[in-house]
């Protein structure tokens, strides 16, 4: 999700990925192995953490670029549309059930 700041400034809220496997499969999402190939992402099973939501400037110095990138692109690609909406929805029911933290990384 992306809003702009009082300046116009993008900020951008994400979700971390992890290969640890979630204590409660409703608070994450399994990333199918066709996703994680296209996106350039390793062969382990993933799951996008709904849990934990990270907020930062774009661009700014929280960013890092892709391993390998010769162009430095700090941006993998996008979810397919499915794979998005099922994030969204559970998510939604996360924030609703009040089990999100979420951090400020920049401002």
């Amino acid at each position: 999700m992306t809003v702009a700041t009082r300046n116009g400034q993008p900020l951008v809220t994400v979700l971390p990925v992890t290969h640890t496997p979630p204590t409660d499969e409703r608070l994450a999402v399994d990333i199918p192995a066709g996703t994680k190939k296209r996106l350039g992402l390793d062969d382990a099973r993933s799951w996008i953490v709904l849990t934990e939501a990270n907020r930062f400037q774009w661009p700014g110095p929280d960013l890092r670029p892709v391993p390998a990138e010769k162009n430095a692109d700090v941006a993998y690609g996008l979810l397919p549309a499915a794979l998005y909406d099922l994030v969204r929805t559970k998510w939604l029911a996360a924030f609703d059930a009040r089990k999100i933290v979420q951090t400020n990384r920049t401002s």
